[in-house]
């Protein structure tokens, strides 16, 4: 029996066309997705991670509409910034290993779905040469007198669909030959790419046939997608920033290497406000996952805040606003909490489909998310269907089951539901906990962590909160 018929459809903003298109995978069944991953030479900031979360939607959206995701995450350890990173002295390791680890803590403590492949750029530089050689060949690339080779725009007549670039200034820049060897630039600076960079002193280099050096960003993506992935890609995802010059470049490189198309989707999620203003170290409003953890916040509580604002919206972030996040999944898992006491629904399993015949109200957040995941709105079906005080609890449950495979914000998990503190602490724990608290807010988290385990030794465990800590026995 085809089931492929009975799949609902999928509308995605495909950002090459400019349009909500209807996705189905090109095999039918497996769907292909290359999301850019982090640049480990410092923390992902809050702006980062909230596109690690649209795309984690994506993934569960195309899974509950009855696809395969084989998701491709690319670790650029190699670029510019790190280049820069390593004047300080250290080695390559010593910066990008352990920022790629907190990455990944931050992944798993936003209930991310881990992506099948996550390659690191330094372990294909060999594919990366092949590109390159195949596009010298192929008269799309040309080697400079210092053995760096550039991508000639003029040769890739398709050059700027994706960013809608002038092709007046394409065509001035490609007159005047302009190269531009830096990684980021601006549509203002329309010029030949740069592939591979020869060698500076004191840099990093591989060997090449043009000599010593190195890769260029965009280099890496065509040839790690192409790798795991084949030459053209259902669906390629990232923040709006990556359009020009990243994704633009990667397009041209990879089309004019293979003469297929490079990805049937774009998709790309909206940037992230503080306060209505652009985050900057400079500004002061600069935050991570950690600078949130350090208040108390439960990470989840930002994942939430996110879902509430459309991924090709401009989010507003602000502490009022985190505040109520909180707040809300607090309820859910309180609700939750509430009525898995009735004996029927304490039966359903969490993180399985109780039934393969969906419930109306499981429709209806699935409708939401494949219009182009609508994630606010499926929010907004799952707060309808609680407070319908009409609707069985067995349906509420189930919707809530539902809600944590297509929201991932783990309702369902007894251990972020507050509860009750009890009346005395020991006195001995007491002044533990409080020194705990205060080597938190020095971010002395090792010392912190020690202690926090010597508490949960005993028989008790501390949660963080907004302000303060709660201390509950076991």
């Amino acid at each position: 029996m085809n089931h492929s018929s009975s799949r609902l459809p999928i509308k995605l903003y495909n950002s090459l066309t400019g349009k909500k298109q209807v996705f189905k995978p090109q095999n039918g069944r497996v769907a292909k997705i290359y999301a850019c991953g982090p640049t480990v030479y410092n923390f992902a900031h809050i702006g980062n991670l909230r596109t690690f979360i649209f795309e984690d939607i994506l993934r569960r959206t195309i899974k509950l509409a009855g696809y395969k995701a084989l998701q491709v995450m690319n670790i650029t350890d190699i670029d510019d910034k790190i280049i820069k990173a390593m004047k300080s002295g250290k080695k390559l390791e010593e910066i990008t290993l352990p920022f790629e680890k907190r990455f990944f803590e931050d992944i798993v403590k936003l209930n991310i779905e881990m992506p099948e492949k996550t390659p690191r750029a330094t372990e294909h530089i060999t594919g990366m040469i092949t590109i390159t050689q195949k596009l010298i060949k192929k008269g799309f690339a040309y080697v400079t007198d210092d053995g760096s080779v550039y991508f000639s725009i003029a040769k890739f007549k398709k050059y700027g669909r994706l960013a809608r670039l002038d092709t007046v200034k394409q065509k001035s820049a490609a007159r005047m030959a302009a190269r531009i060897e830096a990684d980021e630039y601006d549509k203002n600076e329309i010029k030949d790419f740069v592939l591979w960079k020869a060698k500076k002193p004191g840099e990093l280099s591989w060997d090449s046939p043009w000599g010593p050096g190195r890769p260029g960003w965009h280099i890496e993506c065509s040839a790690m997608s192409a790798k795991y992935l084949g030459d053209t890609l259902d669906i390629h995802a990232g923040g709006v920033d990556l359009v020009f010059p990243h994704h633009e470049n990667e397009i041209a490189q990879s089309e004019a290497s293979t003469g297929k198309p490079f990805s049937r989707f774009f998709m790309h999620g909206e940037h992230l406000l503080v306060n209505n203003a652009k985050m900057a170290k400079s500004a002061g409003n600069f935050y991570t996952l950690r600078d949130l953890e350090k208040k108390g916040y439960n990470p989840l509580a930002f994942r939430y805040l996110c879902l509430q604002t459309h991924y090709r919206s401009k989010m507003n972030f602000t502490w009022e606003a985190l505040d109520s996040a909180g707040v809300a999944l607090k309820n859910l898992q309180e609700i939750y909490a509430l009525n898995k006491k009735d004996g029927t629904a304490s039966k359903i399993k969490v993180g399985k489909s109780v039934s393969q015949n969906k419930t109306k109200e499981e429709k209806e957040m699935l409708l939401a998310l494949s219009d182009d995941l609508n994630a606010p709105k499926a929010l907004a079906v799952l707060w309808k269907a609680l407070k319908n005080k009409n609707l069985p609890v067995k349906n509420k449950m189930t919707l809530i089951n539902y809600a944590d495979r297509a929201l991932g914000l783990k309702i369902y998990e007894s251990s972020l539901i507050k509860k009750a503190a009890p009346k005395t602490i020991p006195a001995e724990l007491a002044k533990m906990a409080d020194k705990r608290e205060k080597l938190r807010q020095n971010s002395n988290y090792s010392a912190a962590d020690t202690l926090r385990k010597k508490i949960e030794a005993k028989g008790y465990e501390i949660n963080d909160k907004p302000k303060g800590y709660q201390i509950i026995k076991k």
